[in-house]
Order: structure tokens, then C-alpha cells, then sequence
């Protein structure tokens, strides 16, 4: 890209006019999260975004499986499953039951569900540019 273009591309970015709506805004300030819960959300999505925990995660949308089970369908070693189970229960992620001495796991809350269905289908109807991922930059 040349430098005229990228200076058009930045006129598209910002507002060519100063001027704020403060009704728009004040609404917008009142309806946003606390700052905390906007962290909260932040390290969910973060969680999410690890292809390998994912994998994980995707996996148990077809119900409960044990750790050897959940390497099996990854391709992951049981240690990396049971490390990235740690931290996915530890943010209510995921859930554990006990059966003797195994131990089942399944998605915790029907929202992750949703947040990884509605994930996948988004990434089924379209297709992603990804210019961090272009190797002739």
C-alpha cells in the first residue's frame, strides 16, 4: 500500500466531523459493565481463544469424557489435557464428576455452549482475512 492509500484508509477509521452525540453516549456509559466484569468476560474469552483448549471444549459438547478419552479425540498428551482442564475448571468453565477413581468432564454452563456454538457457526458461514497470519508482509 502506498502512503495516499493508507492515508485514506485512516480518514475511513476516525470521524471526519467533531461532533459527539451526549444523549448516545450517556446511554452507551449507563448500559456498560463494571470494570471488573469487563476483565471477567475479557479472561473467558482468552480461554477461548487457545486452539487447544478449544479443541477441549468442543469436544465435550457431545457430553461427558474422561481425560484419556479427551487426549484421544485431541491428539493432546494426557498432562496438556489435564493442565488446560485445571485452568477451565478453575473459571467454571468445565465441571468434574467422580466415579471412583475417574473423573468425567463436561461444560459447566449452558452460556458456554451457546458462546462456542454460536463461535462455530460463525466461522462456518464465513470466511475470515486474516492479515496477521499473511507471511508476505
Amino acid at each position: 500500500m502506498n502512503a495516499s492509500s493508507d492515508e485514506g484508509m485512516l480518514a475511513l477509521d476516525g470521524c471526519t466531523v467533531k461532533v459527539v452525540d451526549a444523549d448516545r453516549v450517556i446511554a452507551v456509559r449507563e448500559r456498560m459493565p463494571a470494570a471488573e466484569d469487563l476483565t471477567d468476560t475479557a479472561d473467558i474469552f482468552g480461554l477461548l481463544s487457545d486452539p487447544n483448549r478449544l479443541r477441549l471444549l468442543v469436544a465435550l459438547l457431545d457430553g461427558e469424557l474422561c481425560v484419556c478419552d479427551l487426549a484421544a479425540v485431541t491428539g493432546q498428551s494426557e498432562s496438556a489435557v489435564s493442565h488446560a482442564l485445571r485452568l477451565l475448571r478453575a473459571h467454571r468453565i468445565v465441571a468434574a464428576r467422580r466415579s471412583g477413581r475417574m473423573a468425567y468432564y463436561r461444560l459447566e454452563d449452558p452460556h458456554v455452549r451457546m458462546l462456542l456454538d454460536l463461535a462455530l457457526a460463525h466461522t462456518e458461514h464465513t470466511e475470515a482475512i486474516h492479515p496477521e497470519r499473511d507471511e508476505t508482509t
